[in-house]
C-alpha cells in the first residue's frame, strides 16, 4: 500500500511541474516581438549663437592703460537678418584711464572685418571696414565724450548660417596732460550673429 501511495505521489508531482513548465512557455505564434518600437536617436541642431538676439550687448575691452566701454546694436530686427539684406551694426564707445593723471585718450581708427560662416566652418571675409580720424590726433573718445559709428555688414552667401565681426579699435593716449606725445593701445572684439534663413 504504501508503495502504492509513494508511485501516485511521484506521478502527481511529476504533472504538476510539466503544467508548470507548459504555462511559463510562450504562445507558438509569439515569435518574440516585443510590439513596442525601438526609439531612434535623431540629430537635434545646435543653436546659432547670436550675440544680439536680446537686441544689444555691451562688451568692457582693455588695452593697457585704457578701459573702453562699448555698446553694440542694430536697428534691423534679428529675423530680418537674412544672407541678402545690408545689415547694419552700431556702436557707442566711452573710455577710462588709469591711473587718470589728466591725460586724454583718442580713437586713431575703427575697424571691422565681417566673416560668414556656413555649418562647415568659415567663408571668405567681406572686405574691412575702416573709420580713420580725419582729426590729429584722433576722436576724443574720454568719458564723458563718445565714439559713435555704424558699420553695415553686406549680402553673405546663401548658405551662411552666421556672421562674426572683428572689431580693432586703434588707441592714442597722451603719455602726459600735456605733451604732444602719445602711447598706441590696441583694444579687438569679436561678436557672432545668426543668419536667418
Amino acid at each position: 500500500m504504501r508503495n502504492r501511495d509513494r508511485v501516485r505521489n511521484t506521478v502527481i508531482v511529476g504533472m504538476v511541474a510539466a503544467m508548470s513548465l507548459v504555462g511559463c512557455s510562450a504562445p507558438p505564434w509569439d515569435t518574440g516581438a516585443t510590439g513596442t518600437p525601438t526609439p531612434t536617436s535623431t540629430a537635434v541642431p545646435t543653436p546659432v549663437p547670436n550675440d544680439l538676439s536680446s537686441g544689444s550687448t555691451q562688451r568692457e575691452l582693455v588695452a593697457g592703460a585704457v578701459t573702453a566701454t562699448v555698446d553694440y546694436w542694430s536697428t534691423l530686427s534679428m529675423d530680418r537678418w537674412t544672407a541678402t539684406a545690408v545689415k547694419p551694426v552700431s556702436i557707442s564707445m566711452t573710455t577710462t584711464v588709469t591711473p587718470d593723471d589728466g591725460q586724454k585718450v583718442y580713437l586713431q581708427k575703427a575697424t571691422m572685418i565681417a566673416v560668414p560662416s556656413s555649418s562647415t566652418g568659415p567663408l571668405e571675409a567681406l572686405s574691412p571696414q575702416v573709420d580713420a580720424s580725419t582729426v590729429s590726433p584722433g576722436y576724443l573718445v574720454l568719458s564723458p565724450y563718445s565714439y559713435s559709428q555704424t558699420f553695415n555688414v553686406g549680402p553673405v552667401p546663401e548658405d551662411a548660417e552666421s556672421v562674426t565681426l572683428q572689431f580693432t579699435y586703434d588707441f592714442l593716449v597722451q603719455t602726459t596732460p600735456t605733451s604732444t606725445e602719445y602711447a598706441k593701445q590696441t583694444a579687438t572684439d569679436t561678436l557672432t550673429i545668426a543668419i536667418t534663413g
